[in-house]
């Protein structure tokens, strides 16, 4: 998953990216992401600078642990003249107990990381240490100002997965509509495994895009 771009700008939450050569990656994990991320914040922008890339998102499950260390890196990249245009994004990849898909979450001003951050604490208080359990209405009731991008999964294998993923895209659409301060942006998220199912998936997540109006990414 990334953004490439050609001759157009895109936008999201703080970020915004418009070069013909342009290829960001969205989302990345840390190790600060147990089992699923293995490199430092630190280590993950340098490399990403390093590598050309334009930009890159970082969000790990169900916490913003590694935020610091990635900003820092960055500030010490431009002081040493390195990564003056390069975009960087922080946030969360909140994962559901109650089979929600999971959720990149990018607050885009100081009020959504608080917002942010309040949710987090939440899931912590209702588990034991180490642990973070959230529920769909969470994010519900704390999304305001925040960029976020619905993770389907690496395959839509049934209709009432679909359904599923239709009801939170709908909900997160009302919530957003009955607020004056809602979502800055929403997309779906796109992962292409390159597996025999690809085709399939990717024509399902197009049917939920034209069906919700919500772009995929």
């Amino acid at each position: 998953m990334g953004f490439m771009a050609r001759k157009r700008r895109i936008r999201i939450g703080i970020c915004t990216v418009f070069s013909p050569d342009f290829y960001a990656e969205p989302i990345a994990a840390t190790n600060f992401s147990f089992l699923s991320g293995a490199s430092h914040p630190h280590d993950m922008v340098e490399a990403a600078i390093a590598q050309g890339l334009s930009g890159i998102g970082i969000a790990d499950r169900n916490s913003v642990a590694g935020v610091v260390r990635a900003w820092s890196a960055l500030k010490e990249a431009r002081e040493e003249g390195r990564g003056q245009d390069f975009k960087l994004i922080t946030g969360a990849r909140l994962v559901f107990a109650d089979g929600t898909p999971d959720i990149i979450a990018y607050p885009t001003d100081r009020a959504a990381w608080g917002r942010l951050v309040r949710l987090l604490s939440i899931g912590n208080l209702r588990a034991e240490k180490g642990e973070c359990i959230l529920h769909f209405a969470d994010i519900l009731e704390w999304c305001a100002g925040m960029a976020i991008i619905l993770l389907p999964g690496t395959v839509i294998a049934s209709r009432a997965k679909q359904s599923r993923l239709i009801g939170a895209v709908t909900g997160l659409l009302r919530r957003c509509a009955s607020r004056n301060d809602g979502l800055t942006r929403l997309w779906i998220g796109v992962s292409m495994p390159r597996g025999g199912r690809d085709k399939r998936h990717l024509a399902a997540l197009k049917s939920l895009s034209a069906e919700t109006g919500i772009p995929l990414i």
